[in-house]
């Protein structure tokens, strides 16, 4: 397919910039009612795709069955289509602080740097991307606290902004990290912190853009759809039946890259690292081997499940990195549900919903989704995409 087949007009107040926030009232022992507003990622609205019907359902239905206009489906809904045996795998990756600012020796100048990986552990090495770059050369020292404790000197240049820096850190690794952490925020997208009126992320967010289930750290952006998943939801799961299976994948930032070509089949993806051991391979092949549903969570965990899926339809153990790209036309071998964001026009994200979904039924929803206010982005509503 063509990159200009996943264009659409989105408007711009229909990116999320902050997680779902739901008014809750209480009525206190005197009778006065207070209403107060919380932030709930599950509450947030859920469209559901039917692939062989071609259905589409927004709306909860009244006792006789039938949509009430205006009352949409919430994530909570997701656990009304699934059922005892029934397997949904995550993607348990944990992010870490990794947007820094800083300022350059001499000048103070003003740096963002975003941490991407650790290189070598003993010599403090990072692989990092600059901005300016133009400002950041080879030799240059960087300082990130008002104590100059914190200080980095570049030692090598890998992209346009990417950088390799030695941080001049003389202590107990662990310690380290702590403190290098202390100094970051949570690695909220571009579009989000470039619309936001302070360009920041809050300590909220670093709450708020990590999944309650997050793991084993390695990612410098949250598998977006997992944080709709609440305790208290994955609790009514458990009480249901479903089951759960973890995998890893290190989310990068390749899903936020611009496409250059029109020809999908000549984009590149960045490489990120994954993991499946054998107990996420266990629940999820008794799940499909007696005939339940498998949910995947997510565009990470379809590129994880998909790389380490075996030609007999079942996942496979895997240690190793991946650069999958998928988009339409694509036969999964694994999963047969999915749930995913909303994602921006021409983004892998909306390209891997597309191919799992069908292209023309998943470009129904979006238009759908566009025409009703659903939001947009890491922190946007959820489309489910089943079987029936």
């Amino acid at each position: 397919m063509k990159l200009s087949q996943f264009k659409f007009k989105l408007p711009e107040d229909l990116v999320a910039l902050y997680p779902h926030q739901s008014q809750h009232t209480i009525t206190k022992k005197d009778g006065a009612k207070e209403t107060f507003t919380v932030t709930r990622a599950d509450e947030c609205r859920l469209m559901v795709a039917h692939k062989k019907s071609g259905k589409i359902e927004m709306l909860k239905k009244s006792a006789k069955g039938k949509p009430v206009k205006g009352n949409f489906l919430t994530f909570w809904n997701v656990v009304d289509y699934f059922g005892e045996g029934d397997a949904f795998v995550f993607n348990d990756t944990k992010v870490f602080p990794a947007r820094l600012y800083g300022t350059k020796e001499k000048t103070d100048a003003k740096i963002e740097v975003f941490l991407l990986r650790e290189l070598n552990e003993e010599m403090r090495l990072w692989d990092v991307l600059v901005e300016p770059a133009r400002k950041i050369r080879i030799g240059n020292k960087l300082f990130f606290d008002d104590t100059g404790t914190m200080v980095a000197e570049v030692i090598d240049n890998t992209t346009s902004r990417g950088r390799t820096l030695r941080f001049l850190y003389d202590s107990p690794h662990e310690e380290f990290k702590r403190n290098l952490f202390a100094l970051g925020e949570a690695p909220l997208p571009k579009y989000i912190i470039d619309k936001r009126e302070n360009h920041h992320a809050t300590a909220d967010d670093l709450v708020n853009f990590q999944c309650v289930f997050a793991k084993n750290e390695g990612a410098v952006t949250a598998p977006a759809t997992g944080l709709h998943f609440s305790r208290e939801l994955m609790k009514m799961m458990e009480i249901k039946g479903i089951h759960s299976a973890y995998v890893t994948l290190h989310c990068g930032l390749g899903n936020f890259h611009e496409i250059e070509v029109e020809d999908l089949t000549k984009h590149k993806m960045d490489s990120e690292e994954m993991f499946i051991g054998k107990e996420a391979c266990e629940t999820v092949n008794q799940s499909k081997k007696g005939g339940h549903h498998v949910c995947i969570v997510g565009a990470s965990v379809a590129k994880a499940t998909e790389t380490a899926v075996g030609t007999d339809g079942l996942l496979k153990e895997y240690n190793g990195w991946t650069n999958k790209f998928i988009f339409p036309p694509y036969n999964f071998g694994l999963a047969d549900s999915m749930v995913v964001n909303f994602y921006h026009p021409e983004s892998p994200l909306l390209m891997s919903t597309a191919a799992f979904g069908g292209y023309d039924l998943v470009m129904e929803a979006y238009e759908l989704a566009v025409k009703n206010g659903y939001k947009f982005g890491c922190f946007g509503d959820a489309l489910l995409i089943v079987n029936d």
